[in-house]
Formats: structure tokens, C-alpha cells, sequence
């Protein structure tokens, strides 16, 4: 018996942050793409809000781009602003390019930018 679209957003939506990031690292495993991909494929499901938030520009992606080379003072940075564990933390750095927080508003994107950089890494606002 499969699961209708409705029911795996459904459950989807019952996990906490941590649980879907490790869902999306399966997903990347079992279907061989990247979280760029997975991200860009969930986000319209969820209901289309992506695409007018990119229109009005009134939030923003903070996109980790180049790690540097202190990439532990950038780890505990993505720790910091982001709430996640140490490895989950690690394995989001070490996958650079990939999305520290999204759908942020301007403020926030431009602080946790400085904040990024600040530990040696290149970050884009998107």
C-alpha cells in the first residue's frame, strides 16, 4: 500500500529539524543527489511559499560557500546559529555549498552573515 503525497508531508511535517536533516542525508544516499537538489524539490511541496518569498525579497537563504581554513571555528558557528549537534553541524560544513538557514529576514541573514565570515568562511545571501 503506498502512502499518498498527502500523508508523507504529513509526516514530514511531525519531525523535528534534526530528524528531517537526517532524512534528507538518507534521501542523498539512496537517490544520489545533493541537498541543493532535495531542498529545491521539498521546498514548492510545502505549500509554494519559496517562490513569492524570493520574489518580494523580504527573506533570505544564508549560504555557506567556502568553508577556509579554520573549519572548526566555522563549525561551532553553524552550531551556534543553527541549534544543531556537533556531527550534523560537521556535515553541513564539510558539504559546502549548502543552506545554513533559510527563509530568514534581511537582518538576520545579514548578522548570521557577518557572524559566518567572521569564523573564515565565505557565505552568499540568496
Amino acid at each position: 500500500m503506498a502512502l499518498t503525497n498527502e500523508e508523507i508531508l504529513d509526516a514530514i511535517a511531525s519531525k523535528t529539524v534534526l530528524e528531517i536533516s537526517e532524512l534528507i542525508k538518507m534521501m542523498e544516499e539512496k537517490f544520489g543527489v545533493t541537498a541543493t537538489a532535495a531542498v529545491a524539490v521539498a521546498g514548492p511541496a510545502a505549500g509554494g511559499v519559496a517562490a513569492p518569498a524570493a520574489e518580494e525579497k523580504t527573506e533570505f537563504d544564508v549560504i555557506l560557500k567556502e568553508v577556509g581554513s579554520n573549519k572548526i571555528g566555522v563549525i561551532k558557528v553553524v552550531r551556534e546559529v543553527t541549534g544543531l549537534g556537533l556531527k550534523e553541524a560537521k556535515d553541513l560544513v564539510e558539504g559546502a555549498p549548502k543552506a545554513v538557514k533559510e527563509g530568514v529576514a534581511k537582518e538576520e541573514a545579514e548578522e548570521l552573515k557577518k557572524k559566518i565570515e567572521a569564523s573564515g568562511a565565505k557565505v552568499e545571501l540568496k
